[in-house]
């Protein structure tokens, strides 16, 4: 594992607003999101978003190994940081209390809350089985990139549901 991987955030920026300007659909611009993260963070090994639906945090569109389906909020790193709607960058996942381990071969994790119309739509997640795995840097970019993210889904037209009716502007897939 190299001690600061080399991402050039500015530059994934660009190609996230380009990758997701002429789609309005939420659950492929989800999927493109991760895509596009997980072929450009070095030394992960799991990098998904779950949703948030009622109390739980649902798997949504992922890059890595299956992963656990549901989990509650203010449990392990994802429900944590849902909860507090706050990043949570964690060097060891085996020293958080009540750590929920989808992947025993994750040893460090960052989970950053996704916000649609001020409210908690989800977290992304991501994993990497090297502790320390994420620095502040890190943090900063994967912050920015979700802020785009969600914003680039704000401007977009409210999803149709098959009835015809409009969908939550909070929830994107």
């Amino acid at each position: 594992m190299n001690d600061e991987p080399d991402v050039d955030f500015a530059l994934l920026d660009r190609q996230l607003i380009a990758l997701l300007a002429d789609e309005a659909d939420p659950l492929a611009n989800t999927a493109n999101f991760v895509g596009l993260l997980y072929h450009a963070l070095p030394d992960i090994n799991w990098l998904g978003v779950y949703v948030l639906r009622g109390q739980e945090l649902v798997l949504g569109p992922f890059q890595g190994k299956p992963a656990c389906v549901r989990l509650p909020l203010g449990r392990g790193v994802c429900g944590t940081a849902a909860s507090r709607s706050a990043t949570l960058r964690v060097a060891d996942v085996n020293e958080f209390a009540g750590h929920i381990a989808c992947d025993p071969e994750s040893n460090s994790e960052i989970v950053v809350p996704l916000t649609l119309s001020g409210k908690l739509a989800g977290v992304l997640d991501i994993d990497s089985p090297y502790r320390g795995r994420f620095s502040e840097r890190d943090q900063a970019g994967i912050e920015k990139l979700c802020r785009t993210f969600t914003g680039e889904l704000s401007n977009k037209p409210a999803p149709v549901h098959r009835s015809g009716a409009a969908g939550d502007r909070a929830a994107f897939i």
